[in-house]
């Protein structure tokens, strides 16, 4: 189904110019209301970007790929007699089809033999098991290439591909999107939906923005749609300083929240791929949380300075340098841990292999180690790390919640024997209390603590049965914070810290 949108506007000026003589007809002589018109750009702004476009777009081109990807045949009559004639030995379903499947997206050339930049989650295969077989370049004057996948980073999905051409193409080259200002006009070209060349223009709305990785990315309002991934964000000198890559959208189109990743980010990046080489990040070994208001308030430490240690991973640089689970980490090399200046972003840029120092807090003191940076292992090894349980313990009884409703925390708790332990899939050795039944209406119960869970440090104190826990929750009310810092241990999965609001705070 397609839709058409259109807002028209006019400005009315001017006026009719009536002509009077006696004893004779009147005569209307009239003039077009935007007769002469000529709208007044904003400071800064040229008053057309036609010429600038004009230039440009023959550089921008709109990438698809075809791809196969093995489906499961779904059989209706499975589970009757009729079942294994369709496909399935034991009736139960059909054998497996392989089917086709397409992805869109835009790119643009950097120079005139054929390199191409585009993302890499629109030459990536779209689903688990796909394969692409092949990825086609076309031009704005509808010329189709064949191209070859150079390279592609996952980490920063960036990906640059090749192309031959009878004769230089037209290109484009990057910026310097460190010199981009909050407010700066951007145009961003591209293939939306798939409809073919588009061109859209707004302002950089904020710089350094972070969606929860190590990357930082220039937000903008220019529309930025599926089928835009990849294309360039330009500035008025016609210059890239931006690859779109993301939006924020609740519906899946614009909304005015478009996130580029910046050239000076990009081109280190482009360059590696370029030369067959594979992009080489730092690593710590450690799982960090933000320092939430909440935890910065349970540890009696300033927001926004810093991040959270979660957990250790033994043999990597953090746990041969001494972090341990619950320090605060709030500088490495000298630069400071910031909602901007992340920890992620930060150990991302450190040299692989080399000795850098870390400034700390552990228990509201500050000490230095040094810590030998690693190589990051690639996304799919990271993605294949154990995942959650999804075991429910939560099923409790209304007088367990009327106890819990009874405590600081809204947490009933008892003490964790051998038999529990084994029950939870623990180590018979685990020290702590386990969680019995938790408020609802409490913010234990918003934050997801739940029956069956494992409380084995409160403010960094190890709890052994529940006069512990009480007596920690209250010397933090005593002390005038707001919230606890627990450790958690939850089957299957590692230990966590989780600030919890006293009741009534």
């Amino acid at each position: 189904m397609r839709y058409a949108y259109a807002i028209t506007a006019a400005l009315l000026v001017g006026g009719t110019t009536l002509a009077l003589t006696s004893n004779s007809t009147s005569v209307v002589a009239q003039t077009a209301q935007n007769e002469g018109m000529s709208a007044a750009a904003p400071r800064g702004a040229p008053v057309s970007l036609a010429d600038m476009v004009e230039r440009l777009q023959p550089a921008v081109v709109n990438i698809s790929t075809r791809q196969r990807v093995q489906v499961q045949n779904q059989n209706p009559f499975a589970g009757t007699p009729f079942g294994s004639l369709f496909g399935g030995d034991d009736g139960s379903g059909g054998a497996p089809q392989t089917r086709q499947a397409q992805s869109l997206g835009s790119g643009f050339i950097i120079s005139p033999d054929g390199y191409i930049v585009t993302n890499n989650h629109v030459v990536a295969p779209g689903a688990r098991g796909a394969i692409v077989d092949s990825i086609t370049v076309i031009l704005p004057d509808r010329t189709e290439y064949t191209a070859k996948l150079i390279g592609t980073d996952q980490r920063s999905d960036l990906a640059v591909l090749k192309i031959q051409a009878p004769k230089p193409l037209p290109f484009v080259k990057f910026g310097d999107s460190t010199r981009s200002r909050v407010g700066d006009w951007v145009v961003a070209i591209g293939n939306p939906f798939g409809i073919g060349s588009t061109v859209t223009a707004g302002i950089i709305s904020a710089l350094h923005r972070n969606t929860g990785g190590a990357d930082r990315f220039i937000q903008t309002d220019a529309s930025i749609n599926q089928g835009n991934s990849g294309g360039p964000m330009f500035d008025m000198n016609g210059n890239v300083i931006g690859i779109n890559s993301q939006i924020l959208s609740p519906t899946g189109g614009n909304v005015g929240i478009g996130f580029a990743i910046p050239a000076e980010e990009a081109i280190p990046v482009i360059e590696t791929l370029r030369k067959g080489g594979s992009v080489k990040r730092g690593y710590l070994g450690i799982q960090i949380s933000q320092l939430s208001d909440d935890m910065a308030d349970s540890l009696g430490l300033p927001k926004n300075r810093g991040e959270f240690v979660q957990s250790v991973e033994a043999g990597k640089g953090a746990d041969k340098a001494g972090i341990k689970a619950g320090d605060v980490i709030v500088r490495v090399n000298g630069q400071s841990v910031t909602p901007d200046e992340t920890l992620s972003y930060i150990i991302s840029g450190q040299p692989v292999g080399a000795t850098v120092p870390i400034d700390i807090i552990r228990n509201g003191k500050p000490m230095t180690v040094r810590a030998l940076i690693g190589e990051r292992p690639s996304e799919d090894e990271l993605a294949n790390f154990a995942q959650p349980s999804q075991d429910d313990f939560s099923d409790q009884d209304a007088q367990s919640v009327k106890q819990a409703a009874q405590q600081l925390l809204g947490i009933a708790v008892q003490t964790l024997t051998p038999n529990i332990a084994r029950q939870l899939a623990l180590p018979a050795e685990t020290t702590g209390v386990v969680v019995t039944a938790v408020d609802p209406s409490t913010d234990a119960g918003a934050k997801g603590l739940r029956r069956g869970d494992v409380i084995t440090q409160a403010n960094y104190e190890r709890v052994t049965n529940e006069a512990d826990l009480n007596r920690l929750a209250q010397a933090a009310k005593d002390a005038k914070r707001s919230a606890v810092l627990l450790q958690v241990t939850r089957r299957g999965t590692p230990p966590a810290f989780v600030p919890i609001r006293l009741r009534g705070e």
